[in-house]
């Protein structure tokens, strides 16, 4: 079994490590002539710490990534409302991770490259259109590069391709405009001095509705005693719908349209307005997601990752829900039979569960308490933490003694790539 995997963000490289380790060929494709470290932070959650794990990436993720122990929720004078445990301080067997999305987008690209070959990821690749042909895809891409058309053919195509995903428009054409929360995000990274634990994730309430999310990303900051710290502030600007305009993740935007809604904020000797103010660099984007498919895929063809479940970030889970499918994809194709059954159980399997993410995430962006401190607000946050982490398949108890997804042993199926 040979595969063609579209994009070669988090999922998809994940993904052809995840189908290596079952004995089945993959290629990915990329459209970026050049991948780069780019991005702001990320976390990982404990269950897909796990995956990452059992594909032999342990040392690489710790040398990378802080270990988050908890997150903490303050009012808008900095007074602590509800404290929860997190990673292995809850008892989970593996931590959660707060990271730069771009180092660990590296981490996957160097293993990709060591364990499948240097010809793995073909950057400067975009996918153009696919059609679905016997036993067989034929998908259609461009050499950006020499701006030249040429087809490949695979038995399966995995689009990975993330929220603006070309291969989920093949499949779902009339789909329409992205839908916004009528939230802004504003997002940077900033040296800073270190907080609280030097390992706890940050939500302050700024009041009117606005909310900053901070939390510290590079262990070589905290072995000098500073903090990388990684921000995002959301506000409400606008009411929610469907999105008028672009949503890039990397448009720079402006500090005087954020900081008058955080300026004179502290938390534990964190200046929110310096913090803000000294970013290296500030972007903005808004908050979208999109509804739920009643199917991701077709014939030979899946979605994976933000190109089949794009969701708010508020619950720090989109890119563990991707590294989840790519591990969940491979085990289902490594049992054998036929691939087109293959790619609807992985779907039957994953489609429920991240479904239940991206209404779970709408819910805890909706759910803020009516006042940002005091009892009644500690309860609501108390209350929003634990339903988040049994409807999203986070129990720690669950989780712990589920059994591996590594592949089950058996003949791989056969296939062609050319």
């Amino acid at each position: 079994m040979k595969v063609l995997v579209v994009g070669g963000g988090i999922g998809g490289l994940t993904t052809a490590l995840s189908l290596h380790a079952a004995g089945i060929e993959a290629v990915v494709v990329e459209r970026t002539r050049h991948l780069r470290p780019l991005g702001v932070g990320i976390n990982l959650q404990p269950h897909a710490v796990r995956e990452l794990t059992e594909l032999g990436l342990a040392d690489g993720l710790s040398a990378i990534g802080i270990p988050t122990a908890e997150m903490v929720w303050v009012d808008g004078s900095g007074a602590v409302q509800h404290r929860e445990d997190l990673g292995t301080a809850r008892g989970y067997h593996w931590p959660q991770y707060s990271l730069h999305r771009g180092k660990l987008q590296m981490l996957l690209l160097d293993a990709v490259r060591d364990r499948l070959g240097p010809e793995a990821v073909r950057t400067g690749t975009a996918f153009e259109g696919l059609r679905q042909e016997g036993p067989g895809v034929e998908v259609r891409l461009r050499d950006r590069r020499a701006d030249r058309p040429f087809g490949l053919a695979a038995d399966l195509v995995v689009g990975a391709d993330g929220l603006h995903s070309a291969v989920r428009a093949a499949l779902h054409p009339d789909e329409g405009p992205l839908q916004w929360s009528g939230t802004t995000m504003w997002r940077g990274t900033t040296d800073t001095a270190a907080f609280l634990t030097g390992r706890t994730m940050v939500h302050l309430d700024a009041g009117g509705g606005s909310r900053l999310i901070a939390y510290p990303i590079d262990p070589g900051a905290a072995r000098r005693g500073r903090s990388l710290t990684n921000w995002i502030c959301m506000v409400p600007v606008g009411d929610p719908g469907p999105l008028g305009g672009p949503a890039s993740w990397n448009s720079a935007g402006r500090i005087e349209d954020v900081l008058p809604h955080f300026e004179g904020r502290r938390v534990d000797g964190l200046d929110v307005s310096a913090m803000l103010t000294d970013a290296d660099d500030l972007l903005e984007y808004p908050m979208v997601d999109r509804d739920p498919l009643p199917h991701w895929g077709e014939g030979r063809v899946t979605l994976l990752g933000d190109a089949a479940h794009p969701m708010y970030p508020v619950g720090a889970n989109g890119a563990s829900q991707a590294v989840v499918d790519a591990r969940v994809l491979a085990h289902t194709l490594a049992r054998g039979g036929d691939p087109v059954a293959a790619l609807r159980g992985y779907e039957e399997h994953r489609r429920p569960a991240t479904h239940t993410v991206v209404h779970a995430n709408r819910r805890m962006h909706r759910g803020k308490p009516k006042s940002g401190a005091g009892p009644a607000a500690a309860g609501v946050y108390r209350k929003l933490a634990g339903t988040y982490r049994t409807t999203t398949g986070n129990d720690v108890a669950e989780l712990n003694a589920r059994p591996s997804w590594n592949p089950p042993t058996g003949k791989p199926m056969k296939g062609t790539l050319r």
